[in-house]
């Protein structure tokens, strides 16, 4: 399979005649999805400075590209599944700002009614099935999801969402050996930031590709560039088309890289200020879609600015809800257990 550019090498402005074929609308959608997925991570960041998120919170700033591009490619009813970064998946799927800011901060009125936090919350509406907190516990859950599907044969889709540390991990490859034996409608997406929690790629595996471990399972896949929302969304369109022909998994190795620390108690010493200096102003994600708006004609400075108001509303409106929402009550202990 072709392999596309490497996150960490710089792109030159974006060449009009090398963009696909991409709408106005959907180059504001894109953006302003990205967009909420940055400011409501930076505000997650700020409440738990203030003491108002306890326990573990790891933002997905610099990643929205990744998860943005495959939701477009996605269809109603395909299901997600990923790890503990979770809460950009959350938002690019249409789940509410106020119920995932509230989850955070422990109210009543989060998705897992204040007792999931940041690592474990749901919505069977929107068909998120987690955020998991054991390094890549979701793969073989995102491969049961898939294999309820090919027993239903309803056509969907499901995202098996994980990272470059859980990658090593050796439930992986017992979920690639039966996802390819069963022909399972699952595409494994591994997020490689580069760094698992704190280990660079170069310190921590001989292969320095991810998706070609598949080839031993007869699994297809390819390398994308993770920092490009477009060409996510082309990647994931031909691994959507590929599962629902019945040809079963699909890897896709998105490169991407985070700005922040693995958790919000991560000083990130293992990498230099100038190297995430240098991704933000060569490779951000956001900016490579407001220059393709902006070179293109399809938006003014005016307009992308009324866009970054319009989400510092919904990011602020989130905040206050989940001050406001009350805490669970003690009850609330003893319900949805499983005995």
């Amino acid at each position: 399979m072709a392999t596309a550019q490497a996150a960490q090498t710089a792109a030159p402005a974006p060449d009009s005649a090398a963009i696909p074929n991409v709408s106005r609308e959907e180059l504001l959608t894109y953006y302003r999805e990205m967009l909420l997925i940055r400011r409501f991570e930076e505000k997650a960041g700020q409440l738990y400075g203030m003491g108002l998120i306890g326990g573990f919170c790891h933002l997905y700033i610099g990643q929205e590209a990744v998860v943005v591009g495959l939701e477009a490619a996605a269809e109603e009813g395909d299901k997600r599944v990923t790890s503990y970064r979770d809460h950009g998946h959350m938002l690019a799927c249409g789940m509410d700002a106020k119920g995932v800011m509230a989850e955070l901060t422990g109210r009543i009125g989060g998705y897992s009614k204040g007792k999931g936090g940041s690592m474990h919350m749901f919505s069977k509406e929107r068909h998120f099935y987690g955020g998991h907190g054991i390094v890549a516990a979701q793969v073989p859950i995102g491969a049961g999801l898939a294999f309820a599907d090919k027993y239903l044969d309803n056509g969907r889709v499901t995202f098996t969402y994980f990272g470059d540390g859980a990658a090593n991990q050796g439930q992986v490859y017992e979920t690639y050996n039966m996802a390819q034996l069963w022909s399972l409608p699952v595409v494994f997406v591994i997020e490689n930031n580069q760094y698992a929690m704190g280990t660079s790629v170069k310190r921590s595996t001989m292969s320095r590709t991810y998706w070609e471990r598949g080839a031993a399972y007869g699994i297809a896949g390819e390398e994308v560039d993770g920092m490009d929302v477009l060409a996510v969304k082309a990647a994931g369109q031909r691994a959507v088309e590929h599962c629902r022909a019945g040809n079963g998994p699909y890897i896709l190795e998105v490169k991407t890289y985070r700005y922040r620390g693995h958790s919000m108690s991560d000083p990130a010493k293992y990498r230099t200020r100038e190297e995430v200096q240098k991704m933000k102003d060569e490779r951000d994600p956001i900016e490579h879609v407001r220059s393709i708006l902006l070179t293109g004609n399809h938006a003014t400075e005016d307009d992308l600015k009324a866009i970054d108001r319009e989400i510092k509303d919904i990011v602020n409106e989130a905040a206050e809800f989940s001050k406001e929402s009350p805490e669970p009550d003690v009850s609330e202990l003893w319900t949805d257990i499983v005995a």
